[in-house]
């Protein structure tokens, strides 16, 4: 079918489209807002997760999540993507995994700390409890980067236009992919050794032009089309938990001769 005889079949429904989307209310739940980080979590008990998402039955300890904020990668993640930090996202997958349990280490723990400052001041109630010898250790501290995060990376117009004519170069000329790939390290906090590292990736399609064409042209169509880079690097992220979780579920502790820290073996003349 030639494009204008796809473009005359749509063209009369584009006003009716335009009239509906203007007078939407935002809709609680829209599945086109999600990121594979889906639902809740209370407790141990999570919902609406993800089943892709690794489930432990027991945690193996208490985790505090840790980014390192002067590094490249995080500055375009804030800048390019307009997110505000990893720890979030990270936090829901952890609890709902229930491999680990959470701890507060970040913005929230300074307001710990001044409810305990408010509590010794005497400016709160004596039934408050809120003391010392309360606050819960991490035994671990998880680490997030981003290797590689890029989008419109690669194409198929190429390939499509080649075979389907006019339509196919349409579609593929604009069919580009967004890739990710993220790590996490996972390190013991009383002797500092890294348990765990893994590396996760993910990858979506967007069909640019291809949107604009359906929206009558221009780039607010395919602006519209496009998907965030930053739902590729939830998907990302979520790949490198798993690859975790299924490392440790076989793990087995790092021996040296002689001991940790005393030398190692590989000596030197």
């Amino acid at each position: 079918m030639k494009p204008s005889a796809i473009a005359a079949m749509f063209t009369p429904l584009l006003p009716l489209l335009v009239a509906g989307c203007a007078n939407m209310t935002p809709t609680l739940g829209d599945a086109g807002a999600k990121t594979v980080a889906t639902g809740s979590a209370g407790g141990a008990t999570g919902k609406n997760v993800n089943a892709q998402l690794e489930h432990c039955d027991k945690a193996l300890g208490t985790l505090a999540i840790v980014e390192e904020s002067n590094q490249p990668w995080y500055q375009q993640f804030t800048a390019e993507y307009r997110t505000s930090s990893t720890v979030p996202l990270l936090r829901l997958i952890v609890q709902q995994s229930n491999c680990f349990v959470v701890v507060e280490r970040g913005q929230a723990f300074n307001n710990m700390q001044t409810e305990r400052a408010l509590m010794q001041s005497g400016e709160l109630r004596k039934t408050s409890n809120l003391g010392k010898g309360q606050m819960v250790a991490a035994d671990y501290t998880a680490t997030p980067s981003v290797s590689f995060s890029a989008n419109g990376t690669g194409g198929i117009g190429a390939l499509l236009g080649g075979r389907l004519g006019a339509v196919g170069s349409l579609i593929g000329g604009s069919l580009k992919s967004n890739e990710a790939s993220t790590m996490l390290i996972l390190t013991d906090n009383r002797s500092g050794i890294q348990l765990s590292a893994a590396e996760g990736s993910a990858k979506n399609w967007d069909f640019g032009a291809m949107g604009a064409f359906f929206n009558g042209g221009g780039a607010a169509g395919s602006a519209f089309s496009k998907t965030p880079q930053g739902k590729v690097l939830t998907a990302a992220f979520m790949d490198s938990y798993n690859q975790m979780v299924r490392a440790l579920r076989d793990y087995r502790a790092q021996s040296v001769e002689g001991g940790l820290g005393n030398g190692g073996t590989l000596k030197t003349n």
